[in-house]
């Protein structure tokens, strides 16, 4: 659904007895109550959902867009989103993918790109692809070819041979980060077809760390070096 209000918007009212006001009850987006049905009169603002109005409004979003449609809350992250994309190889249904997602949607990326299998676990997402521009690609060649017309220089994340260490390097303005796959980490093609190559500097004994946990970080590396702080 392209936008407004979606089944799992609505909030859940329980029966209650004599003048007691419904209580709010989480939706599956909601990671609290968030709020009730709002008092009349309404506000006449046309970027608020009628149904949120009536019914509260437990989406996990920032207090600021309470009762807003999605398509308000997505025309307004559109005055704003900052100029990195970022992408993830999709062979084997990751479940981080849905985390990458989040952390794309809470530090503002501009565009997700899925390469590879269109379907993805949206569970760890948290409805938060609603609010992103998704864009999905066959494989990495066709990926490559269009961040090449869109001459948007491709940083692979991957702590593998030749990488430059993330927390030293700077980072383009206006880029797209490549994540691989929990595991197996980027392919072979995905390296060697990028403009650069970063790692994040570890001190444990693991190999590795978790992929969402990584996008984040990186995603939060470039908000350190380009992004102004609200």
């Amino acid at each position: 659904m392209a936008g407004g209000t979606y089944a799992g918007d609505v909030t859940q009212r329980l029966p209650s007895g004599p003048g007691d006001a419904p209580e709010p009850q989480p939706t599956h987006e909601a990671t609290t109550h968030g709020v009730g049905p709002h008092p009349e009169p309404w506000p006449d603002d046309p970027r608020l959902d009628p149904e949120l109005l009536a019914n509260g409004d437990t989406r996990n979003v920032v207090d600021r867009f309470r009762y807003w449609s999605m398509d308000a809350i997505v025309a307004e992250l559109d005055t704003r989103r900052h100029t990195f994309d970022v992408a993830i190889e999709n062979w084997q249904h990751d479940l981080n993918i849905g985390s990458i997602v989040r952390s794309a949607n809470a530090f503002l990326a501009g565009t997700v790109h899925i390469i590879g299998r269109r379907r993805w676990n949206k569970r760890g997402a948290m409805v938060t692809d609603r609010y992103q521009h998704v864009r999905y690609h066959p494989d990495v060649s066709s990926f490559l070819e269009a961040m090449r017309a869109d001459r948007r220089p491709v940083i692979a994340i991957d702590n593998t041979p030749g990488a430059s260490r993330i927390e030293t390097a700077p980072i383009p303005e206006r880029c797209v980060f490549l994540f691989g796959q929990e595991g197996r980490g980027l392919t072979e093609e995905a390296v060697a077809g990028a403009d650069g190559h970063l790692e994040i500097t570890q001190f444990g004994s693991t190999r590795s760390i978790n992929a969402s946990a990584a996008a984040a970080i990186v995603m939060h590396s470039w908000v350190v070096q380009h992004a102004e702080l609200p």
